[in-house]
């Protein structure tokens, strides 16, 4: 089977446009929460802010005459996508084209052009209506637009499986590449649900803190405190080539995909399973597939999204997986999304990104807001400062409504 790795990463979210400004936030312990921008909140919402992609032109990165296609999920797909490709300095000719293939997993798609075209409709009738109004809507037209743009043939999915969806998308990406029917993959996740209807849904379910006195404090996993995540938005795109073509082409190699393992808890729509059971055969899964022991992982980018119930039964499964490794602080634990809030279908790439840029650089972004720990959560959450270690081979974990659980394994290339 062919070996897999990561040549390009490209970022669009809350903590910055590009990679290295995203990735330098967050070793500063940066919260880009804030009162919402994109529409106006009034005292009804229960959650009035949220982490927000600001500074972000999409002309600057797909052509404009585009622009009036697509929502603003899609413009995000593009931005990183483009600076992935131009990070890996990947050149096809045509005939890899037709082995170059797009998996970009989105949650929800286009919400705001879902509630504009909406109004449009009841005001003005249907003949208002765009003809682009359903291509900007649907979720796999982020993959579509991609795939148009840069001229790749190979296989175009959108993986939707909620908070899971671009995780997914990476690990099946890999498998294709794995299996030799591919040898390139754009892959990633893209998502923009900061709108009215986002906002109100997510606070209906109790899923959203209500912290509006302090928003940047807002997101804040396993602590005491904590009272529901913090919707954010933006992209994540990684390029994963074989590694026989990789270096063929001398490309800088950021990290190995090693491991995925993917398992549904086949309990509740949002609950998780007792005592984390699925997310238990998830990571042993992903162990399985990587070929490591528990005790070979020395970090992991946790789903950690700061719901009472969650982080405990995230925490516990960690603790069943990894035993003395964990508890005696030898696994090194953290959740970006007490920084960048969480990104729905984008978070697990956007995870993963940060993963490859931990093994590149022997930095691991802390987990901010973390003042008073809950005592069932007995991990070490590097709490409010990043740290240094090498690292050999880190996890990140995605789960998502409905029970859907995905996590990979990255490794050092060697």
């Amino acid at each position: 089977m062919e070996r897999v790795v990561i040549t390009g990463l490209g970022l669009v979210t809350p903590n910055g446009i590009g990679t290295d400004a995203t990735w330098q936030s967050l070793l500063r312990a940066e919260s880009s929460a804030d009162t919402i921008t994109q529409f106006e909140v009034t005292g009804d919402y229960p959650s009035r802010f949220a982490c927000e992609v600001k500074g972000y032109e999409p002309g600057d990165f797909m052509p404009r005459k585009k622009l009036k296609e697509v929502a603003r999920f899609i413009t995000f797909a593009m931005g990183a996508t483009r600076m992935a490709l131009q990070d890996a300095g990947l050149e096809l000719s045509e005939e890899e084209r037709d082995r170059a293939g797009c998996f970009i997993g989105v949650g929800l798609g286009g919400l705001e052009n879902l509630e504009r075209v909406k109004m449009i409709l009841e005001e003005k009738g249907p003949g208002k209506v765009s003809p682009y109004f359903i291509p900007s809507l649907i979720g796999n037209l982020a993959a579509g637009q991609v795939s148009i743009e840069y001229g790749l043939r190979g296989p175009s999915f959108c993986h939707t499986t909620a908070c899971s969806s671009s995780a997914h998308s990476i690990g099946e990406a890999a498998e294709w590449i794995r299996r030799g029917k591919a040898d390139v993959m754009i892959a990633g996740g893209a998502e923009a649900t900061i709108t009215p209807i986002g906002i109100a849904g997510f606070s209906a379910m109790f899923a959203l803190s209500r912290r509006n006195d302090d928003p940047k404090a807002a997101s804040r996993p396993w602590d005491k405190g904590r009272d529901g995540f913090v919707c954010g938005e933006g992209a994540g795109t990684l390029v994963l080539e074989s590694l026989s073509r990789a270096q063929r082409r001398g490309a800088r190699i950021y990290a190995e995909v090693t491991g995925f393992g993917a398992s549904s808890d086949a309990y509740h729509i949002t609950k998780p399973a007792p005592d984390g059971a699925g997310a238990i055969r998830s990571m042993r899964l992903a162990l399985e597939d990587a070929r490591l022991n528990p005790e070979q992982i020395g970090y992991m980018n946790a789903h950690g999204t700061s719901t009472p119930a969650g982080d405990i039964e995230e925490s516990k499964a960690v603790e069943q997986v990894f035993g003395a490794h964990a508890t005696d602080h030898q696994l090194w634990v953290s959740s970006t999304k007490s920084m960048m809030g969480h990104l729905l279908g984008a978070a697990g790439a956007v995870e993963a990104a940060v993963c490859a840029k931990a093994i590149e650089t022997g930095a691991i972004p802390p987990t901010i807001n973390l003042t008073d720990p809950d005592p069932a959560c007995r991990l070490d959450y590097v709490p409010n400062a990043a740290r240094e270690r090498r690292l050999d081979h880190v996890m990140s974990n995605s789960f998502g409504f409905g029970g859907t659980n995905a996590t990979l394994i990255l490794s050092r290339f060697a």
